[in-house]
């Protein structure tokens, strides 16, 4: 699949598993789109020509390279003129090229219709620490159906939850990559996904997701505190003293003056399970507010006292689901 859009297109948002190949830069895109509105189409055409004339050959090359199978599935945005041209260059080249119709605009339109419907989604929550995120990935491993939405998001979801990742996407790539994830699930089956509020990072959920997610079952895990402190110390003491400090500033209005003060003397003192105790004052209340928005008949608890092993968590999780018949009244 070659996207032929200007690479300032592509990133913004993209077909997930396309390939880049543009037919303008970002400047000479631009300069065309110019040129059409105040000298005409024909101009426009000519000026496309000469900008493209030179790079046919390295575009073509690039094409034949990632299509071993000498098929290619050309768009731009409305599946026009741009994708027009290079799947006719390409097709020169010896391989077999259709033009999506409607272009990323159709799928665009036909992703977030998508996003709108009901999944039979099954939600790990539970209290900061608790293991959310690898119980889901154990989950995964086990051959369970899972929407990881933090490993789309690159991002954890708190304050801390942008240490050690990549940047973010946009959201509207976001969306795509939700989309592509979700597109080929069995509906017969569970789809396992965490506990998220509207906004993971920079990233706000699909609003269909979002309400799908909050209207589901919801198994929390019930972990001792102790517990969830020493994978808290684990998972982020390993992070700079000063990118943890940056952490516990965004959420200083919230923590109280005082209790900031505390969590970064725990920081700089190397004392990480203070400081996580005392941030989890804050993230438990907040988490606590939410899950009393829920319907409480679609909670369950699951007490594992002090086991932290997200492979026997999991194991544990799916015995629960199957005794209680939890998913009668979503598949």
């Amino acid at each position: 699949m070659v996207d032929v859009r200007t690479p300032a297109e592509y990133a913004r948002g993209h077909i997930p598993s396309s390939h880049n190949i543009p037919l303008f830069s970002d400047e000479e895109r631009k300069n065309v789109g110019i040129t059409y509105k105040q000298s005409g189409q024909g101009e426009a055409i000519v000026l496309g020509l000469e900008y493209a004339g030179p790079k046919m050959k390295k575009m073509a090359l690039e094409a034949a390279g990632i299509a071993p199978g000498k098929q290619v599935l050309v768009h731009c945005w409305r599946g026009g003129m741009r994708s027009a041209s290079m799947a006719w260059l390409f097709r020169t080249v010896g391989l077999e090229s259709l033009v999506l119709e409607g272009g990323y605009k159709s799928f665009r339109r036909h992703a977030l219709s998508f996003l709108e419907n009901d999944f039979p989604f099954v939600v790990i929550g539970g209290l900061t620490g608790s293991g959310k995120t690898d119980v889901l990935r154990a989950l995964e491993k086990s051959g369970e159906q899972v929407l990881d939405l933090e490993k789309l998001a690159s991002h954890k979801g708190s304050a801390f939850g942008g240490l050690g990742e990549m940047t973010q996407c946009t959201n509207e790539q976001f969306e795509n990559d939700v989309f592509w994830n979700l597109k080929g699930v069995d509906k017969d089956r569970i789809i396992w996904t965490e506990d998220e509020s509207r906004t993971i990072g920079r990233i706000t959920l699909p609003a269909g997701i979002y309400q799908s997610i909050r209207s589901s079952p919801l198994i929390c895990l019930d972990v001792t505190i102790q517990s969830r402190i020493e994978r808290l110390v684990r998972n982020y003491a390993k992070f700079p003293k000063e990118s943890l400090g940056e952490a516990v500033q965004k959420i200083r209005p919230r923590l109280g003056d005082r209790i900031a003060r505390l969590a970064m003397e725990g920081i700089r003192e190397g004392d990480y399970r203070r400081t996580a105790e005392l941030v989890l004052y804050y993230y438990d209340k907040t988490y606590q507010y939410g899950l009393g928005k829920r319907d409480p008949g679609r909670i369950f608890y699951l007490p594992f006292g002090d086991v932290t092993e997200a492979e026997v968590m999991a194991e544990q999780i799916l015995v629960f689901v199957k005794k209680n018949r939890i998913t009668d009244k979503i598949l």
